[in-house]
């Protein structure tokens, strides 16, 4: 259904007009600024994932680290092993970073659990640098209103480019969890920098019942500002990645308990704007039947989560206006882009 939604589009809209349905606090005609480029196709495969990449990996150079989640034991909707694979291959002197996470999980609170998850998930096929393992680093965040610098595994330091590979999806405190979240949460070590985004300035209560009592938009908040940090260190050396698949209003994090897919599965979006990926990711999620975002889009509403999109906009980290370039249509020698 959605490529014909999508076709459609393509050949009724023109130039300015609006070509997905945008997100509630958001209409398309009152974005202003500057125009993005994002790349999609509908092809979930390994072949669509490295086609994709190969739009945006001009300035992935030098040591790579390809930021993605990979899971809880088990878990049903992670990105598929073999798609990873394939890809990584193609990427020279490249490895999957990770860091060790802040709740109390039996898969990955430790590095040494963390790595036997690893191995159960089936990420074996390249080096997994769990970036806090060694300690940690601090990055500053300029323009920042709750933090001034954030704490980070300190092998991310290590490399010269950053790939985002992002299964977007829902998330129980996020809302949904798109290229920021990945960032945000992800590249945050697992003792200091996430307790500064979920916890709070104050060390004594990290850890303890206080640790989840920032949420909805100071949270959003600040993760978005963790996010900035990881960005701005690796300036022009870093891409965006977002797969629209099995797209449960639960992250990773919550392994084999996630709730069951009730979205359907869109395709494989990238840009080299942080914002611009996450924005069309969510407009092309609410421009399907209501009944089938209603619950993820539920998920996002309840939880403050479009306020990611707006911060981010607020803290210059890119555009929320965009222009879509349709792989599928440029390859069936179609008008492939429309703008946004």
């Amino acid at each position: 259904m959605l490529k014909k939604l999508l076709t459609a589009a393509l050949i009724s809209c023109s130039v300015a007009a609006q070509c997905f349905a945008a997100e509630p606090a958001s209409p398309m005609e009152s974005r202003t600024g500057e125009t993005s480029v994002v790349y999609f196709t509908r092809d979930l495969s390994a072949a669509g994932l490295k086609k994709i990449y190969d739009r945006v990996k001009e300035d992935i150079t030098g040591k790579v680290g390809i930021k993605l989640h990979t899971g809880e034991k088990n878990g049903p909707n992670i990105l598929p092993r073999e798609w990873v694979k394939e890809l990584q291959a193609g990427i020279p002197d490249s490895v999957i970073v990770e860091t060790n996470v802040y709740y109390p999980s039996p898969d990955r609170y430790t590095t040494e659990a963390h790595r036997e998850t690893l191995e159960v998930n089936g990420w074996t096929f390249c080096p997994v640098d769990i970036m806090d393992e060694e300690g940690t680093a601090m990055l500053p965040v300029a323009g920042g209103k709750h933090l001034k610098e954030i704490s980070v595994g300190s092998h991310l330091l290590n490399y010269d480019s950053l790939l985002v590979l992002t299964h977007f999806k829902g998330h129980t405190m996020g809302g949904f969890g798109g290229s920021n979240k990945n960032i945000g949460i992800g590249c945050a070590d697992g003792r200091i920098g996430k307790a500064m985004i979920h916890t709070g300035d104050n060390p004594e209560e990290w850890g303890t019942d206080k640790m989840w009592q920032i949420n909805k938009e100071p949270f959003m908040e600040r993760m978005t500002e963790s996010t900035k940090g990881t960005v701005d260190y690796f300036g022009k050396h870093i891409a965006y990645i977002n797969v629209l698949r099995n797209m449960s209003v639960d992250c990773d994090c919550a392994g084999i308990q996630a709730a069951a897919t009730t979205t359907p599965d869109i395709g494989i979006l990238a840009s080299l704007d942080i914002l611009a990926v996450d924005q069309a990711s969510i407009d092309m999620v609410y421009s399907l039947p209501e009944a089938d975002h209603q619950d993820l889009s539920e998920r996002i509403e309840t939880r403050a989560g479009l306020r990611q999109l707006s911060y981010m906009k607020e803290l210059g980290m890119g555009n929320d206006k965009y222009i879509i370039v349709d792989l599928d249509a440029e390859e069936a020698g179609e008008d492939s882009a429309s703008d946004k």
